[in-house]
């Protein structure tokens, strides 16, 4: 009765991404009405609209976020799925993402139900669960590694900024000289900026706006130093080379805590994986006493209660070994 119901979720799962693709096949990109409005904001020389008006920031802002990717995005969008991939530095739409994950858990559940014998057929489920959530680790990863990537770059770009104005030239320039000369990802998000300026944004709103976009605690700083900087004066090249030490002193921190934790760090890799790989042995070695642990009541009890175990140790390890700086 239990693999019947399975099949009918699948089949179920199965109709769902199907729909997902056609809408994802029937909405796409409007790109030409974005055009046609970036060129009449833009045809006054990049100052405003041809009436003479001043862009404003929200009509920028609306601009460079619109997405029409159909009915699916415009349902996800509470979820902030779009910025979660966007911050991975990523070009997928919510929909093609959604989508991405329905097929890969149906297909991965299919074959579980189709191709193993036996008992093992009940793993459709966990095995739907884990693939459909690949998508979701991929982009996650991507994400983690494009932050990391911005945060160790962004004492540089303080220091160039710094250089700049010292030499003259206006924090704005400053903006524009790290977004040339700075590799991905800090570099596009800082030319980006410079651009949304140019447009009319003032440079409090686009410098904000790239704070919303990029999570990171020292950019956080360098937004504040600036726009207190524009309200009460100062010495801005002094701040950004202060702010810019600060943030060389965090990431060496982070660096003694990551050694520090390393023990642990290895010892929570090899405590998680020891229950799977001991399972994998046990199967091999004696089939049928493993088994048990499907067959049986008690066995099913056992093996929920040592997943359940499984997910509290790593949560609890996790929190051991995790030291905000």
């Amino acid at each position: 009765m239990f693999l019947y119901i399975m099949i009918g979720a699948i089949a179920v799962g199965c109709a769902g991404s199907l729909y997902a693709a056609a809408i994802l096949l029937g909405f796409g990109n409007d790109n030409e009405q974005i055009e046609d409005r970036l060129a009449s904001l833009t045809k006054n020389g990049g100052r405003g609209v041809a009436g003479g008006g001043k862009v404003t920031s929200a009509e920028i802002n609306s601009l460079l976020r619109e997405e029409a990717t159909g009915a699916v995005d415009e349902y996800l969008k509470k979820l902030q799925l779009g910025k979660f991939i966007s911050q991975a530095g990523l070009s997928w739409s919510v929909s093609k993402f959604v989508t991405m994950s329905i097929v890969s858990g149906t297909v991965a559940a299919a074959a579980c139900i189709f191709l193993l014998p036996g008992t093992f057929k009940l793993g459709a489920l966990p095995a739907g669960l884990m693939f459909g959530a690949l998508p979701f680790v991929y982009v996650w990863f991507m994400r983690k590694r494009r932050l990391g990537k911005f945060g160790n770059q962004l004492p540089q770009a303080m220091d160039l900024m710094s250089q700049a104005m010292r030499a003259g030239q206006s924090l704005p320039a400053g903006i524009q000289l790290v977004g040339e000369q700075m590799e991905a990802p800090l570099g596009p998000e800082f030319q980006r900026s410079f651009e949304e300026q140019n447009l009319g944004v003032s440079l409090t709103d686009t410098l904000q706006d790239m704070a919303e976009r990029i999570p990171n605690l020292d950019l956080r700083f360098l937004v504040t130093a600036v726009v207190l900087q524009r309200q009460t004066g100062g010495d801005l090249a002094e701040i950004l080379d202060k702010i810019g030490h600060l943030c060389r002193e965090r990431m060496q921190i982070k660096g003694q805590i990551q050694a520090l934790t390393g023990e642990g760090r290895i010892s929570g890799v090899v405590l998680l994986a020891l229950p799977p790989v001991l399972f994998g042995v046990m199967l091999k070695l004696n089939y049928d006493y493993t088994m048990l642990l499907f067959n049986e009541p008690m066995g099913n009890q056992m093996l929920a209660g040592a997943i359940f175990m499984q997910i509290i140790g790593a949560l609890w390890i996790n929190k051991i070994i995790t030291i905000k700086v």
